[in-house]
């Protein structure tokens, strides 16, 4: 169910930048279990900002038009939790992937592998900055200290325009004639092959996006306030 538009050449180079972002977030995740105290913190991190970004688009997760997305956002996209059993299933069948998938359906997955890859990065500098503060409930001043220390102003601004990019790609994905039917063909042989997590969320995502009608309002809002408390926490408020 390919859409026809890229090559083999570029659908190879497609699934090569997605195996190298599934690489580097498992990569990462490995080197931030090896030190049990450091793991500790960085699942206080991730509690911390996910309670967060529950708060930051409570609205939105009580939008009958917009709950299921924000739902998606925050539990599989831009997510706390660890994502290493759907990348890891990504990985096992990438090959069959690459020639069912249409193209918009790889890049999707190529776009969250990368902002998954890039958060991991951050949470991984994130905890290193805030050290010993992480054994102890974690203040909003803490935490924006934290975040100034580690900087990298671009890195922040390419990971909110990959949440920008992988909501407008799956939007696309999700008015694809055909591909619910796909989906459902999937559910059985993936789960019987052990990739659920996986079909789960792919199916996640699609009735998200699906059930918007368009996804303008919500990424629009969505990237508005990342951005805004991006430039609170950096300190470009004060200037």
């Amino acid at each position: 169910m390919s859409d026809a538009t890229d090559t083999p050449l570029e659908r190879e180079a497609g699934a090569a930048t997605l195996a190298h972002w599934l690489t580097e977030a498992r990569e990462l995740r490995r080197a931030a279990g090896t030190d049990p105290l450091r793991a500790a913190r960085r699942a206080r991190l991730r509690e911390f900002q996910a309670a967060r970004l529950a708060a930051t688009h409570a609205d939105l997760l009580a939008s009958p038009r917009y709950r299921h997305a924000a739902s998606f956002f925050l539990s599989d996209l831009y997510s706390p939790r660890d994502l290493s059993t759907r990348d890891s299933e990504i990985e096992r069948v990438l090959p069959i992937m690459t020639r069912l998938l249409p193209d918009s359906g790889l890049r999707a997955l190529s776009l969250a592998a990368e902002l998954d890859a890039l958060s991991e990065r951050f949470d991984g500098a994130m905890t290193d900055a805030l050290g010993p503060r992480l054994d102890a409930p974690l203040s909003e001043a803490d935490y924006a200290d934290a975040y100034r220390q580690v900087g990298d102003h671009a890195g922040r601004a390419h990971q909110i325009a990959l949440i920008r990019a992988t909501g407008e790609m799956l939007d696309r994905l999700a008015h694809k004639p055909g591909l619910r039917t796909l989906l459902k063909t999937m559910r059985k042989p993936a789960q019987l092959a052990g990739l659920g997590e996986l079909q789960t969320f792919l199916e996640r995502g699609f009735d998200a996006f699906r059930s918007m009608r368009s996804a303008d309002e919500f990424l629009h809002l969505v990237i508005e306030r990342e951005q805004q408390l991006a430039e609170t926490l950096s300190g470009s408020n004060d200037k």
